[in-house]
């Protein structure tokens, strides 16, 4: 589930709150904000918490710190391919392949804008890039209708076009923007107008069929009022229509990460706004926070944005960390492999490290890279101090090195006493070292109800196990003690009843 876990009398209290809030405010706008707060996090009951800075900004690559005779126009995509960086240059129809020397030094390796031995060969408004395990090219090539695939060396392989599928509408163009590859080099991609879930190809360009569709909700009060509408006012309705993605990412496993926009009402339902998919397109991400994976819990209009975040990319790191990137008010989230968020950080404005039209992000070990296209750079940022202890007790819990863990989560809640995960953190490493009754502690702190009873289960089944004499004992004494009572009571009814007639008889 993806709601909070909270008892039942919590939940109604809450509920009537916000009811008398929207009696009391017609037009919704929540009170809390992050002002002043640059990193930031979400406390049990939804509160802001400011964090210390989980990262930096590091550098602001533009053209002119990257040496670039034109400058770069509407990017839309970036790829990172162990210190190499593929960014699309859209508005320039240009891909730009960049050596990632350090976070602050990049250098332009060359300019891919042209296909050798394809149909056209130039490209045009290529929105995403991917680079397989044999170095092949996959380019999501808009403005062609197609995805070109080419060799490391630009020689032209074949191409990826319109899915053969009679659901479709036959006058749609094929607008491919955003993509993915396996390790097998079958394809995954998003395209405009089509909203089945992602297009899959097989490696030989075969069409396989659509996955992941996004599952469809409605209102029933809208369906019977769209059955009892007429035709004209059933068009100007909204169509019960599955949601279109806006970007996927595929992990070290193979498991693809996809976003999509929510509307307010999925926002207020507590929906996530990232899939997990499998190979056969079920949704298995965990989401075991106490609120959804979705960006900003609050709402409200302010500094040019309003409803809830579009998670307009994602990217996922080798520790199981995944950061996504919200065009609506240019911030980030992260989320551990529970679906707890992390860290939140950055903004709109035209500062180093916030944004004006963030559109794509990707990673290099723990440093992250996001592309503004309005701005037209790359901002590079690095973990810090506390950013990088956080992603050292982790990966410490991953490695199965419990005890180096908890220290690493007890250094970081001496920096940050309001860092909920710290807490859980120690928690979850005492849980596997056996210290039950110490882990429930941490879990009773911080409300995790699913640990803490992981944790109270086995506290009460060591306790059972080192009781067991006595509970025994306690059990047959409250079946022989009664029974003795009875038995005593018996005999001397028997002995009482046995010298009357004694008596009687003599008598």
């Amino acid at each position: 589930m993806h709601m909070r876990k909270k008892n039942f009398f919590l939940r109604t209290g809450m509920a009537i709150l916000a009811i008398a809030s929207a009696f009391l405010q017609p037009l919704q706008v929540k009170a809390n904000t992050n002002e002043g707060s640059y990193t930031y996090n979400y406390d049990y009951w939804g509160d802001y918490m400011d964090s210390a800075d989980f990262y930096n900004s590091c550098k602001v690559f533009t053209s002119t710190e990257l040496g670039l005779d034109t400058k770069l126009k509407n990017p839309q995509g970036l790829f990172a391919n162990g210190n190499t960086l593929y960014l699309c240059d859209s508005g320039n129809n240009r891909i730009i392949e960049l050596n990632r020397v350090s976070p602050e030094q990049m250098e332009v390796v060359r300019i891919i804008d042209s296909i050798k031995g394809a149909n056209p060969s130039t490209l045009n408004n290529p929105t995403d890039v991917s680079i397989s395990e044999d170095g092949n090219i996959f380019i999501a090539d808009n403005g062609n209708a197609r995805i070109i695939k080419a060799d490391k060396d630009l020689n032209y392989i074949m191409d990826f076009v319109k899915p053969t599928d009679n659901t479709l509408d036959p006058k749609l163009v094929f607008q491919p923007t955003k993509l993915a590859v396996d390790t097998a080099e079958r394809v995954y991609c998003i395209a405009t107008g089509i909203n089945k879930g992602l297009i899959k190809y097989e490696n030989d360009g075969t069409f396989s069929g659509f996955v992941g569709a996004t599952p469809v909700s409605f209102d029933w009060t809208d369906y019977i009022w769209k059955k009892l509408a007429s035709q004209e006012q059933r068009a100007k309705m909204e169509s019960f229509v599955p949601t279109e993605y806006e970007n996927i990412f595929m992990d070290y496993e193979g498991f693809i990460y996809a976003t999509k926009a929510r509307t307010e009402d999925q926002a207020h339902d507590d929906e996530n706004a990232v899939r997990k998919l499998n190979l056969l397109g079920s949704d298995i991400l965990v989401s075991n926070g106490d609120w959804s994976v979705g960006g900003d819990l609050y709402l409200g209009s302010g500094g040019g944005y309003e409803g809830p975040s579009i998670l307009t990319d994602v990217t996922v790191m080798d520790n199981d960390i995944y950061v996504c990137l919200d065009r609506n008010r240019g911030r980030l989230f992260g989320y551990d492999d529970q679906g707890r968020m992390v860290f939140a950080f950055g903004g709109n404005g035209n500062m180093d490290g916030y944004f004006r039209r963030p559109s794509a992000i990707d990673h290099v070990g723990h440093e992250l890279y996001v592309v503004d296209s309005l701005d037209c750079s790359i901002t590079a940022f690095v973990p810090t101090q506390f950013g990088e202890l956080v992603y050292k007790a982790i990966e410490d819990f991953d490695k199965g090195k419990y005890e180096e863990s908890g220290e690493a989560w007890q250094e970081v809640m001496n920096q940050n006493g309001n860092y909920d995960l710290a807490y859980i953190g120690i928690g979850r490493s005492l849980l596997r070292q056996e210290q039950y009754e110490e882990a429930m502690k941490y879990f009773e702190l911080k409300y995790d109800a699913e640990n803490y009873s992981k944790a109270y289960k086995q506290y009460r089944k060591i306790w059972v196990e080192e009781h067991i004499f006595w509970i025994v004992l306690v059990i047959l004494l409250l079946f022989l003690v009664p029974l003795s009572i009875g038995k005593v009571k018996a005999i001397r009814h028997e002995i009482d009843t046995a010298d009357i007639f004694v008596l009687e008889k003599k008598g």
